[in-house]
C-alpha cells in the first residue's frame, strides 16, 4: 500500500501544519496499527480484515475516526467471522483526539512521557516521533495488547518501553519521579496516587474523568499534589479496567423494571433527554451520581423513553408521548436518580450553563480531587 498520501491527508485534516505533531502524523503508518477492527451491526460486532481490501483499509485507517479493536474479551486480530456481542474495551482512538491529548500535555524535546493505555500503539508511535523512543514509556493492563503493540512498533521502526501494568494500582519503584508528563488514553474515576509519584516536580498530567466528557490537566505542586483545570474541550475515552472485560451491564435490573410502575410517579416539565448526547448534563450527572447506566428507546407511535439504572438497585423510567411537552417519570430503589438529573437540568436552564467545564481542579497528594467554579464545588 502506498500509505504516505493517505497519512498526509490525515495530517491536514487533524492538525495544523505549524504544530509539532503534524510531521509525526505524516510519518506514521496508522494502517499497520489497525490491521483488523470491529464494526457494529444489528447482530453484533463484525470483524473487518484490513489486508483483504487495501483500499477500504486505507480509507478506514486514515479517516479521523475511532476503530474498535476489542469487544469484551475478543480481540479483532483473533476474532472469527461470526459477530461478537459486548462492549468495546479497546480501540484505535480517532487521531484528532490523540493529537489533542498529546498537545494538552505540552510535550517538548527532552521530556520523558508515561502514556497510560497503549491500545494499538499508534499514539506511542506519534510520541516516539516527537520525543525519541527512549523518552516514551507506555503501559496497558492487557498483555495481548502490549505484546501486539511491541510488534507493530518495531515493524515501523519504533522502540519505546512497553509494559503490561494496571495503571490504577501502585507502579514499580523505578517509575517514581521519572516522568515529566503523563498522558492517559483511557479515562479514570480518580487520579491514582502512583501517577503523582511518577511525575517529576512541576510535571504535568492529562486525563479524562470516567463517565464524563471532561479532560483534566494538572501540574504537580511542591506538596506532591497537583493543580489545574477542566479544559473547555470535550472528550471521552474508554474507562480503565483491571480484568479482561468491564463488569456486566445491568440487564437483569433492566428486564425487571422496564415497564414497572414506580414507587414514585411524577410529571416532569421537561421532555425526555438523551443524556449521553448532552455532554454538559451527562458530565455533571456522573460527577454527582457516578455509575448510572443510561438506555433509550422509541416506540412505533413516537413515544420516547429513557431509563437510568444503578447497581445499587435504583432506577428511573421517563416517557414523553408524541406532541407532549411533559414527561411521566417512574422511579424506584434506594435513590431517586431522575431527581438528580432534574436538579442539574434546572441549573442548566436557570444559568445558561453548568459549571463543570472550566472548573479549577485541586488534587491532594492522596489523589483526592476537588473541582470548583463560582460557588460550585465537588470532590471526586
Amino acid at each position: 500500500m502506498d500509505w504516505k498520501p493517505y497519512a498526509a491527508a490525515l495530517a491536514r485534516a487533524v492538525v495544523r501544519p505549524s504544530s509539532p505533531w503534524y510531521q509525526p502524523v505524516v510519518d506514521t503508518p496508522r494502517h499497520l496499527y489497525v490491521p483488523a477492527w470491529f464494526t457494529a451491526g444489528p447482530e453484533g460486532w463484525t470483524r473487518t480484515d484490513g489486508p483483504v481490501d487495501e483500499e477500504a483499509w486505507a480509507r478506514a485507517a486514515y479517516t479521523d475516526q475511532t476503530l474498535v479493536t476489542r469487544v469484551g474479551p475478543h480481540h479483532a486480530d483473533r476474532a472469527g467471522p461470526r459477530p461478537v456481542i459486548g462492549t468495546p474495551t479497546s480501540s484505535g482512538t480517532l487521531p484528532s483526539l490523540v493529537v489533542s491529548m498529546l498537545t494538552l500535555g505540552e510535550l517538548r524535546e527532552g521530556h520523558r512521557l508515561l502514556e497510560i493505555g497503549t491500545g494499538t500503539g499508534y499514539s506511542s508511535a506519534l510520541a516516539c516521533a516527537r520525543l525519541g523512543d527512549s523518552a516514551v514509556t507506555t503501559v496497558d493492563v492487557d498483555r495481548y495488547l502490549t505484546e501486539s503493540a511491541i510488534g507493530r512498533l518495531v515493524a515501523t521502526g519504533r522502540r519505546p518501553t512497553v509494559a503490561t501494568r494496571d495503571a490504577m494500582e501502585e507502579l514499580p519503584a523505578e517509575y517514581e519521579s521519572k516522568y515529566d508528563r503523563i498522558v492517559s488514553m483511557v479515562s479514570v474515576p480518580r487520579i491514582p496516587v502512583s501517577w503523582l509519584s511518577a511525575l517529576r516536580p512541576g510535571g504535568r498530567l492529562v486525563t479524562t474523568i470516567a463517565g464524563t466528557g471532561l479532560i483534566l490537566t494538572a501540574d504537580k505542586t511542591d506538596d506532591g499534589g497537583a493543580t489545574g483545570r477542566i479544559e473547555w474541550d470535550r472528550a471521552a475515552f474508554m474507562q480503565t479496567r483491571s480484568g479482561a472485560d468491564y463488569p456486566p451491564r445491568l440487564d437483569d435490573l433492566f428486564q425487571k423494571i422496564r415497564g414497572r410502575e414506580g414507587e414514585d410517579v411524577a410529571v416532569s416539565p421537561f421532555p425526555v433527554l438523551d443524556v449521553m448526547q448532552a455532554w454538559e448534563v451527562w458530565s455533571a450527572l456522573t460527577l454527582h451520581a457516578p455509575g448510572i447506566e443510561h438506555r433509550t428507546g422509541a416506540d412505533d407511535d413516537g413515544t420516547r423513553t429513557t431509563w437510568m439504572l444503578h447497581e445499587d438497585g435504583s432506577w428511573a423510567r421517563a416517557e414523553t408521548t408524541p406532541g407532549a411537552r411533559t414527561t411521566t417519570v417512574h422511579q424506584g430503589g434506594p435513590r431517586r436518580l431522575y431527581d438528580v438529573l432534574e436538579q442539574i437540568r434546572w441549573h442548566w436552564i436557570e444559568n445558561g450553563e453548568l459549571p463543570v467545564y472550566g472548573a479549577r481542579a485541586v488534587i491532594a497528594p492522596d489523589g483526592t480531587t476537588t473541582l470548583s467554579r463560582g460557588g460550585w464545588t465537588l470532590t471526586l
